[in-house]
């Protein structure tokens, strides 16, 4: 059966491979915890979040045949996840993530997402072949797009006249994937959701503020960006102005996943029509009690 998706989320979906302590860790240390599995990916944690929203979310990725890729399927069916566009792979694995988390944030962390990488653009085959959209009819709805593709499909996807009446929200996955996004600065319909490390490294330069950040990614010709800076702040920039708002103190639990519930949230909001400065607040509540152990609804 077909589903019409609300908006299409485009990347990572894997499992992930948390371990937890409440001890300030560093290198080496070896301290007790708990080590959970569960699925992830930024493209699954967008669209989990958007579920929890009441949206249908569908998966554009590559989820291997093997035992762990028919396991994460089924959990992206309990989840209210629209998986029947995901490109399939016979001969790929399906995909992993590793972290450990301190007290003090996330410690060290490994993403596995060589299958991702090796399907290419075959993750995007819905998008031409008239199940979503097509060359004379282009999709023309939101996606949430991250980072974990390889530059080079990042770039084709900036250019392509298959997204060229998307409203594209853009992540990079993570700091050491920021500088994939840079096809995107200029691109006129991307709006960026990045944290001040990854927007210094899109600039080339460090930042010591959401608010700096954000204006430097304008400086850069960015349409918009959203930029983050944990606890302290967060910003939302465009050429009318930048927003800046704090986040509410919360006791943190988790961090791996914040940025994805951010975006989530903020994409909602606006979907709903907010304003925004209410769609930022929106999206800091949201990730706030994300990070406190809770789940954003």
């Amino acid at each position: 059966m077909t589903h019409s998706p609300d908006i299409l989320c485009i990347g990572s979906v894997l499992w992930d491979i948390i371990g937890r302590s409440p001890s300030h860790m560093r290198q080496g240390s070896d301290v007790p915890g708990r080590i959970t599995r569960l699925p992830g990916g930024v493209a699954l944690n967008i669209a989990m979040t958007l579920a929890r929203f009441r949206l249908r979310p569908a998966l554009l990725t590559a989820i291997g045949k093997d035992a762990e890729g028919h396991e994460l399927i089924r959990a992206c069916h309990d989840l209210g996840l629209i998986t029947e566009y995901a490109y399939r792979s016979d001969d790929l694995p399906t995909d992993t993530y590793m972290a450990v988390e301190g007290a003090n944030g996330v410690i060290a962390a490994i993403a596995d997402a060589h299958s991702l990488e090796a399907a290419g653009d075959k993750i995007l085959r819905p998008l031409s072949d008239g199940s979503l959209g097509s060359q004379d009819a282009p999709y023309a709805g939101f996606i949430a797009l991250d980072g974990n593709l390889t530059q080079r499909l990042l770039e084709q996807i900036a250019r392509a006249p298959l997204f060229a009446a998307a409203d594209l929200r853009v992540a990079p996955a993570s700091p050491g994937k920021a500088e994939r996004l840079s096809p995107f600065l200029n691109h006129s319909r991307a709006v960026l959701y990045v944290n001040l490390e990854e927007a210094g490294l899109l600039c080339q330069t460090e930042f010591t503020s959401s608010e700096a950040a954000a204006q430097g990614l304008l400086n850069r010709g960015a349409k918009r960006a959203l930029v983050t800076d944990g606890g302290k702040s967060a910003s939302d920039a465009t050429p009318d102005g930048i927003l800046t708002q704090t986040p509410p103190a919360v006791l943190v639990t988790r961090v791996t996943g914040a940025g994805d519930t951010f975006m989530a949230a903020h994409i909602v909001a606006e979907i709903a029509g907010c304003a925004r400065d209410e769609a930022l607040s929106r999206a800091l509540n949201a990730a706030a009690t994300y990070v406190s152990g809770e789940h954003a609804t």
